[in-house]
């Protein structure tokens, strides 16, 4: 997969963007960025999408920008012009993604059919669009149509929300979904196979009309919030000793019903505290938090200026499980863990 596909992958949201007025895209970039959402697809519905894209990329160049609705060589080369880093189209031309991959530019074309797909692989893509995705059978098709495609990735779009995203986000042959708002969110999200989500619902048409770009961030950042869907995994108590820890322990089950889980360096009391035998890391001890894509989260936090601790990282069949933060916060380590 190429770089920009793989940022694309890392972000996680590609809001799609279709702005009737260009003096809004400088706003509305800002709203992106400070929302926690470094990337847009500007469609080419409106007459003044190139404007948008050279304005964006212009003013917030760590804006990944790309162009969607795109179904002439022309149009490619208006966005490419203005500044978009990829192209996505509603369907599969032949001639359109030939341009582009003779040029070097990603481009992601609309499929929806097996048909489809084995043209895109045809022309050396890796990635494709499931366009319209709920009408055309959403992630029950998706599911059936990708088995015999092992390396080919999707990018649903239409139809996703807030309802279904999480299904849709846990399968690991979707690269990417579209039209995705309040109500379908959460089924695409537990899709294995899917490697990031996009969609239109932080980006509505009406806030932007009534320059309601302090709601649009909060959207966004609700959006990051939720795809990554962080939440205390366990507390880890740093004890002077094992002896200590099998007290602690003791008194938990028996004042709380807490089960008791003897291991090497520690005792878990249920699942919600660990009781480190010896001490360990953190002056009084850790703290897990878990995440649905703990490789997206280190992306995003370190957007945000926070360190992690490479020496750390725990690695299991070649992917990442857990990895502490540097430093300490309120005397506690914390650490990142792979839901």
């Amino acid at each position: 997969m190429n770089a920009v596909l793989e940022e694309i992958s890392k972000i996680g949201i590609v809001p799609v963007i279709a702005l009737d007025d260009a003096k809004d895209a400088e706003p509305l970039a800002k709203a992106l960025v400070e929302g926690g959402i470094p990337c847009a697809e500007v469609t080419f519905r409106t007459a003044c999408a190139a404007d948008v894209i050279k304005i964006m990329t212009t003013k917030y160049p760590e804006l990944l920008v790309g162009a969607g609705t795109v179904l002439t060589t022309e149009q490619v080369d208006r966005a490419v012009e203005a500044g978009a880093k990829f192209i996505v189209s509603p369907g599969l031309n032949p001639k359109v993604v030939k341009y582009c991959v003779d040029k070097g530019i990603p481009v992601t074309p609309g499929t929806s059919n097996p048909s489809d797909v084995e043209q895109a692989i045809e022309l050396g893509l890796e990635v494709v669009k499931f366009f319209p995705a709920e009408q055309a059978g959403g992630l029950a098709m998706i599911k059936a149509m990708s088995a015999p495609y092992v390396n080919m990735k999707f990018m649903p779009t239409g139809g996703i929300n807030t309802s279904n995203l999480e299904e849709f986000l846990s399968c690991d042959k979707i690269f990417c979904c579209g039209g995705i708002n309040a109500d379908n969110l959460t089924s695409y999200l537990d899709f294995k196979k899917i490697i990031a989500c996009g969609g239109s619902w932080m980006v509505k048409k009406d806030l932007v009309a009534a320059g309601k770009f302090d709601e649009i961030t909060k959207l966004t950042r609700q959006a990051v919030e939720k795809m990554l869907g962080f939440e205390v995994r366990h507390v880890g108590v740093n004890l002077a000793s094992e002896a200590e820890a099998e007290e602690l322990a003791d008194k938990f089950a028996d004042m709380f019903g807490f089960e008791k889980k003897v291991g090497n360096s520690s005792i878990f009391s249920g699942t919600g505290f660990e009781l480190m035998k010896n001490g360990g890391r953190g002056t009084h001890g850790h703290i897990a938090i878990a995440t649905n894509y703990i490789e997206r989260a280190i992306y995003h936090l370190e957007r945000r200026g926070f360190k992690f601790d490479k020496d750390s990282a725990v690695v299991k069949d070649g992917k990442l499980k857990a990895i502490y933060f540097e430093g300490e916060f309120g005397g506690f380590g914390v650490h990142l863990v792979q839901k």
